[in-house]
């Protein structure tokens, strides 16, 4: 008989050979979030329908709730404090307006407003306007009682001459009084075009007549009783302020309905 020996080192050998290696697992690595898609207002031109306005469009997710930040073309105002200007229209502004001879206002009936704002963005911002000089004063009291009151807007610009002409793309959102331009649809001057009117957070406040709504992605915002910050409202703070002036707000016509709209002559 054959005797086979097997020392301990050799049965701890053979033992240790036989256990599976036991793999490590590393951690995985952290899968990268991707930040939601800034809009760029502006950006995408829509087809133009017969009457020259824009396809209308369902709002995009990135608007139905907009709070976009606001870009400072001014100084910001001090924190907390309103500040706010009123002189005759520099030339150079004037120049970058949508103003010319045929306008039915003389520029030296215009005034440059600067006033100060609360940002969607939780800043405060300095905006600028033109409106008539009949006006200006009763203007930067109604802006100071929305700033008291702490209501949002995203923008406060002049108004360009060549905006006028650019493709319609439905998502601005420019809080602005005189434009020299007809009423819509219609052949006679706007109320904007006297420096008697001011659209208030357009997108946030559209124009609706038929099956047209202007801007035309803001067709969320039709829907009132869901309020969202920068809307006006019947009892809100944007509407009280306006009135109190004396002034007409175009949401309370029939048709067109003009939830933007605020004007000193009721046009």
């Amino acid at each position: 008989m054959l005797l086979v020996c097997v020392t301990a080192a050799e049965q701890v050998t053979a033992t240790t050979s036989r256990t599976p290696t036991k793999q490590v697992r590393q951690p995985a690595a952290p899968t990268a979030v991707a930040a939601p898609p800034v809009w760029v207002v502006g950006a995408q031109p829509l087809p133009r329908r017969p009457d020259g306005y824009g396809v209308v469009r369902s709002t995009p997710d990135a608007l139905v709730d907009r709070r976009l930040p606001s870009v400072d073309r001014l100084d910001p105002p001090a924190p907390g404090t309103f500040e706010s200007t009123i002189n005759p229209v520099p030339p150079q502004v004037l120049a970058r307006s949508t103003w010319k001879p045929t306008c039915p206002v003389r520029a030296d009936q215009l005034r440059y407003l600067t006033m100060s704002f609360h940002g969607f963005d939780g800043r405060v911002h300095t905006g600028e306007m033109l409106v008539n000089a009949d006006v200006a004063q009763a203007v930067v009291g109604i802006f100071g009682r929305l700033f008291k009151a702490g209501f949002p807007i995203e923008e406060m610009r002049v108004t360009a001459a060549p905006e006028l002409d650019l493709p319609p793309t439905g998502d601005g959102n420019n809080t602005s009084a005189f434009v020299c331009r007809q009423t819509r649809g219609q052949a006679r001057w706007s109320a904007h075009a006297y420096g008697l009117a001011i659209d208030l957070n357009p997108f946030n406040n559209p124009y609706v007549l038929g099956d047209l709504v202007v801007p035309e992605l803001a067709s969320a915002y039709l829907a009132r009783d869901r309020q969202r910050p920068g809307m006006t409202l019947p009892d809100g703070p944007a509407v009280t302020a306006f009135e109190a002036a004396g002034w007409t707000w175009g949401g309370r016509w029939s048709a067109p309905v003009d939830f933007m709209h605020f004007s000193a002559n009721g046009h």
